[in-house]
């Protein structure tokens, strides 16, 4: 189980860090332990991240 949500973590993090680099309204720092985000988040991105890393997906 652990795994699978090393996968998930993984895929959500991948998937904030891209969605900051590809505009401006979003910043990811990461700190020990996660992430600080501040800004505007695509939740149907983000959301399409976990369910493809559940999935066994890209």
């Amino acid at each position: 189980m652990a795994d699978m949500e090393a996968q998930v973590a993984e895929a959500l993090r991948s998937e904030l860090q891209r969605q900051a680099e590809a505009g401006e309204t979003l910043i990811v720092t990461e700190v020990e332990g996660g992430l600080t985000v501040y800004g505007l988040v695509d939740l149907e991105a983000l959301a399409m991240a976990a369910v493809g890393a559940v999935a066994g997906g890209p």
